[in-house]
């Protein structure tokens, strides 16, 4: 626990072996800081800063990130993907991962993925930068912005996606949603499912 005095420029954190520690703080950030240590004005006042700066995070608004795709055959362009992805959203963000099913990936890639829909599910829910997984609609492929209400939309570098029908699709489910697309992949001449399944016949 550490004792803590509001000024005006800085907090001054003062551990119990007496020995003194300051931490500048700015703007909006010490306001919320003075106000959380307001009590008798000009006395010192022992508070716990961790619980300041999780009642402070609390505050901020989580913006929902989404990423459609297959993603058969998960690998490190899909992780690096993911990650950029929720980057998005700023310091706090939940990321959600919308699977395509088998019937859509079939049509559009011309063969089923070697893994099925609940198989390619499972494996995402298991990784720590993803929120949530849901499968995407097996007619509409938009129609699942409806359930998520995406804040983001990012789309993978060469994702093949038309991003003038998406933005169509946006507007007329009233959202707000703003799609990202990323300019870089994560080695793609080796980490790329085109490659991976080339070079394993598939």
């Amino acid at each position: 626990m550490l004792k803590v005095i509001s000024s005006e420029n800085l907090l001054q954190l003062r551990p119990r072996n007496g020995r003194l520690r300051f931490v500048s703080v700015s703007g909006q950030g010490l306001q919320e800081e003075s106000r959380a240590l307001q009590g008798v004005q000009g006395k010192e006042r022992e508070v716990d800063v961790q619980e300041l700066r999780r009642r402070r995070s609390l505050k901020r608004p989580v913006k929902t990130i989404a990423v459609f795709g297959c993603f058969d055959l998960l690998h490190l362009g899909h992780i690096f993907f993911f990650e950029k992805a929720k980057r998005a959203g700023g310091g706090k963000a939940k990321l959600v991962v919308v699977v395509a099913r088998d019937s859509n990936a079939r049509r559009v890639k011309g063969k089923a993925p070697f893994f099925n829909e609940n198989e390619r599910v499972a494996l995402l829910k298991n990784l720590r930068c993803v929120d949530s997984v849901i499968l995407g609609g097996k007619k509409d492929l938009f129609a699942v912005l409806r359930k998520v209400k995406p804040d983001v939309i990012v789309l993978g570098f060469d994702q093949r996606v038309d991003e003038r029908k998406l933005e169509e699709k946006i507007a007329e489910f009233g959202l707000k949603a703003k799609v990202k697309r990323l300019q870089a992949a994560f080695k793609p001449r080796r980490h790329k499912s085109g490659v991976l399944k080339k070079f394993f016949g598939l």
